[in-house]
């Protein structure tokens, strides 16, 4: 299987040829100042920018903070940043790829497989002393038709199923899956037979992805073990898709689901269980 991650190296020689990649840029912090300011510094050359809070989620409401946008919506977002048929797409963020994940987990979800994630993201790219440009492209309008249901997604029910038959990862920091603190959902803690997989687990000190036999020894001590389903959520679904990203570049499966309005969904029914502490519950 080829792996979802591209290096530095190997992005900047396929800028290089007749036929480069589709190179968009969604870097994005919770909490704000938007990433546009960022990509509006320096981005790599040819970088197209799309907003997580506009392009790539529906409005905020029941579903969730981050609801899956709508699929005319999304398809013609991505005809606007050039995304055709067939031609492969590089996404990077800041740096730890949590981000990125979540418009290369849609263009899977769509049915667009030449997808993806730069490894390290842009801080990767700017440490290596490679070309920045505060040059904003205006690319050729894409084709891509998009078909959504290509990756699979669950709701409320079916992420709770998960938790007590399969397997459910919880992509959050420990702190907000043990309830510690909740800073931004209704209740604080985690859906009850959840494991926790914090994104940040992903990569390793300098910043980059752990190598695909670590992600999977990790993943393995979490219980994934090829038998049992296996989904992910996280505050709102987009650091979830970090994990379905992970396990694919480890080799364990693509089939991974999506519990897309993740907690932000879960903790606004005051009828759905909460289960706080270190243990799934």
């Amino acid at each position: 299987m080829t792996s979802p991650l591209v290096s530095c190296t190997d992005l900047a020689v396929s800028l290089t040829t007749a036929a480069p990649p589709t190179l968009i840029d969604v870097r994005w912090r919770l909490g704000g100042p938007p990433g546009r300011a960022d990509y509006d510094r320096g981005h790599v050359p040819g970088a197209v920018y799309l907003d997580l809070d506009a392009d790539l989620a529906a409005s905020p409401g029941p579903g969730g903070r981050h609801p899956l946008p709508v699929p005319e919506d999304l398809q013609r977002v991505l005809r606007a940043a050039g995304v055709r048929a067939g031609h492969p797409v590089v996404v990077y963020d800041a740096d730890n790829g949590s981000i990125a994940a979540r418009l290369w987990w849609l263009l899977r979800w769509v049915g667009h497989d030449q997808v993806r994630v730069l490894d390290g993201g842009f801080a990767a790219w700017e440490s290596e002393g490679r070309p920045v440009t505060a040059d904003v492209p205006a690319p050729e309008p894409g084709d891509i038709t998009v078909r959504p249901g290509q990756r699979p997604v669950v709701d409320a029910g079916g992420a709770a199923e998960l938790a007590r038959a399969g397997l459910l990862l919880d992509a959050r920091a420990p702190e907000r899956y043990r309830g510690d603190v909740e800073p931004i959902d209704p209740r604080a803690g985690h859906v009850p037979g959840a494991v926790n997989a914090p994104f940040a687990a992903h990569v390793g000190a300098d910043g980059r992805w752990r190598a695909p036999g670590e992600l999977a020894g990790h993943f393995a001590e979490l219980g994934v073990d090829g038998n049992r389903p296996v989904g992910a959520y996280c505050g709102s679904g987009v650091t979830a898709a970090s994990v379905l990203l992970a396990l694919e570049v480890a080799g364990v499966t693509d089939r991974a689901a999506l519990y897309a309005g993740s907690w932000s969904n879960w903790s606004a029914d005051p009828e759905r269980p909460v289960a706080t502490g270190d243990a799934p519950g």
